[in-house]
């Protein structure tokens, strides 16, 4: 029976591949296994402990149920059908196994708890979600249960939605406000134990994530205004009022878990001004950029002020809740008459009028770069910089790091430019460099990278490491999604190519975007005052 219904299954979706494109390749091999198995128990409350099955999950085409209770052949359901089985009173382990079209399972053990008694000792959590306005998650628990109805409320939605017991429920409002809900808790007994509570959902009034981190550019490619990635443009005051205060407009600077964001409170129109008698050029850029949330506003207008013929606005749409990457292009401040050679202010307004509120990030202007800090890497341009940063000095501070001449134009480097990392008396045995790449490493060009070293001393380690700066971090403040591939120098005073063979690192992931490199000299040596030159960084296979 189990074969007959899984090729029945597998026959549907032959047949939609048949009548979708004819050369549509699907890998069975590659599905993976069924995940977030469980199922919802619900039991009818007339003492006969007849319970109803509704079994969930992802990539599952057939449900197999074991009841537990002695019965020795499953239930087979398909996804969103369900099955019924009665028990005698009882607490029993069903099983309940998903399986894939390539025939991959998941099981999980779900307890049935079927109780002739009503439930006992509710306890009900309910709260308004911290991340999304108008959410509200309930959480119900009680001794006999087996499941609970939540009624939220809401006019023009008397259904129940259910859970199973001490399993939580959410739901998002319509509207903010005072509403009355009330939570039902069942068991196989005909009588059930309510709770009632009348609560207040609430807006979300502030981000509980950063907006996503910049990418990394050249100098030349950006101006900042209010940004932690780039150097901001100094003496900007982000906060100069224009008279707003007294329509109830306020702001602050708000600190989201470090990470500093601008704050305008009840937006009529606030601003930022730069430094008296400061203005920027921006005709070579090619947009401005903002990151922006709001729980309550449906517009925000920006405009940027020219000295010379006054403000132009631009108007964008936000979408509440979430962090909204704007992109306005300065052709839309240019077509409208603007000069932009001398902004020297830029203004907000928001919609509705004083009424929202608004956190903005990453205010900067940029354009397209005429070159990249990528793969290979060479250090021979002369429009981009390399701004190396170097750690791990006696003092925990920055080592000297610097793109020198090169010193030694012999063998197998007759280039002109070099990086060098100095390791000075009494630095750390991890001291070194990292890089700033401008985009992530391609491995279609190879998985292994050779660098051209230059080393005061044989049996040195070189350690590579390459990471993914914007993965989460760890307790130093240092990426957790790295790869790291030692080689060790065979000759002194003299360049050599060392090979580093990334998918020798069991971390090492094509997939991952790696966007940093870093190279430690002299790895797990403490600093002697030498110094050691790196050249032509480049993948191979």
């Amino acid at each position: 029976m189990k074969n007959l219904k899984l090729i029945a299954s597998l026959l549907v979706f032959t047949l939609f591949l048949g009548c979708s494109e004819d050369n549509l390749d699907v890998d069975l091999d590659a599905l993976e296994a069924p995940q977030n198995i469980s199922a919802l128990t619900t039991v009818t409350q007339d003492n006969t402990g007849k319970v109803t099955f509704l079994p969930k999950g992802e990539g599952v085409t057939q449900y197999e149920i074991f009841f537990g209770d002695g019965t020795t052949t499953p239930a087979y359901v398909g996804p969103g059908g369900t099955v019924e089985h009665t028990y005698k009173e009882g607490i029993y382990d069903a099983k309940i196994i998903g399986t894939t079209l390539n025939g991959k399972k998941t099981e999980v053990i779900q307890k049935v708890i079927v109780s002739f008694k009503s439930p006992e000792n509710l306890l009900v959590t309910i709260e308004n979600d911290l991340s999304v306005s108008k959410k509200v998650n309930v959480k119900a628990t009680a001794d006999y249960a087996l499941f609970y109805d939540v009624y939220f409320g809401e006019a023009g939605k008397p259904n129940a939605v259910s859970a199973n017991n001490g399993e939580s429920i959410s739901y998002t409002y319509q509207n903010a406000g005072v509403y009355t809900i009330r939570v039902v808790s069942k068991s196989a007994a005909i009588k059930s134990t309510e709770y009632t509570k009348v609560f207040t959902v609430t807006v979300v009034n502030q981000p509980f994530t950063s907006a996503a981190t910049p990418p990394n550019r050249q100098a030349s490619d950006v101006i900042s205004i209010y940004s932690s990635k780039y150097a901001d443009v100094a003496g900007t005051n982000y906060f100069p009022d224009w008279g707003q205060g007294g329509q109830g407009s306020s702001w602050a600077e708000f600190d989201l878990n470090g990470d500093k964001m601008l704050n305008y409170i009840k937006l009529s129109y606030q601003g930022i001004a730069l430094a008296d008698g400061k203005t920027i050029n921006v005709s070579g850029m090619e947009f401005i950029h903002m990151d922006v949330w709001t729980a309550d506003l449906q517009k925000l207008e920006t405009s940027l002020i020219s000295k010379t013929n006054g403000e132009k606005p631009v108007v964008k749409n936000l979408v509440a809740n979430q962090w909204n990457s704007l992109d306005i292009p300065i052709s839309a401040f240019t077509s409208q008459g603007l000069t932009v050679a001398d902004i020297f202010q830029l203004k907000f307004v928001g919609t509705p009028w004083a009424a929202g509120t608004v956190f903005i990030d990453n205010i900067y202007f940029y354009k397209a770069p005429s070159a990249l800090i990528e793969m290979p890497i060479d250090f021979e341009s002369t429009t981009l910089t390399y701004p190396w940063a170097g750690f791990g000095a006696a003092d925990f501070g920055p080592i000297p790091v610097s793109v020198v001449v090169n010193p030694d134009k012999t063998g197998n480097n007759l280039s002109n430019k070099v990086v060098k990392i100095e390791k000075p008396s009494g630095a750390q045995v991890w001291a070194g460099a990292s890089l700033n790449l401008d985009s992530k490493v391609d491995f279609t060009k190879g998985t292994k990278v050779k660098i051209n070293v230059w080393s005061p001393k044989v049996g040195a380690k070189i350690l590579f490491k390459m990471e993914v700066s914007t993965s989460p971090k760890d307790g130093n403040g240092n990426p957790t999604v790295f790869v790291e591939i030692e080689a060790t120098t065979t000759v002194a005073n003299s360049w050599q190519v060392l090979t580093f063979d990334l998918t020798s690192a069991a971390a090492f992931k094509t997939t991952n975007a790696y966007d940093r490199v870093i190279l430690f000299p002299d790895f797990n040596v403490g600093g002697t005052g030498t110094s050691y030159y790196f050249d032509d960084i480049k993948q191979s296979n």
